[in-house]
């Protein structure tokens, strides 16, 4: 009677962390108080950062310069990070936020990359 051992290697795993909520309010400045000091003395530096760390191009967010009365890259980035997300919301609400909130909507999404950015860590065996 032969036995076979059968060895497997440890597979990469992501924790799931879906919600249909934002992880933070519009107005929860005091989670990361630097970030929200730095959105509100520098916005247009503080949103290209943000871009480059949601994987835009780094100076997209300068373009809301040319937007007229709402922000057009602002409010984009916003229904796409809900769309990514799964987070609920309307088009209606992120108009009205971008529009009349900007530096505190860069901060939400700067929280919800930093709470929804999983790392993940790949692991090689060669086989002898």
């Amino acid at each position: 009677m032969t036995s076979k051992m059968i060895v497997t290697q440890p597979q990469p795993m992501m924790e799931a962390r879906d919600s249909e909520e934002w992880g933070s309010g519009i107005c929860d400045c005091f989670e990361d108080i630097p970030q929200c000091c730095f959105a509100f003395w520098c916005c247009p530096c503080f949103a290209c950062i943000t871009s480059r760390d949601y994987g835009e191009p780094l100076c997209l967010p300068m373009l809301d310069i040319f937007g007229g009365t709402i922000p057009p890259i602002t409010m984009s980035m916003r229904v796409s990070m809900r769309q990514r997300y799964g987070i609920r919301g309307s088009m209606c609400m992120d108009c009205l936020f971008s529009t009349f909130c900007t530096a505190c909507t860069w901060c939400q999404m700067s929280r919800e990359i930093k709470r929804r950015k999983i790392a993940i860590v790949m692991v090689s065996a060669k086989n002898t």
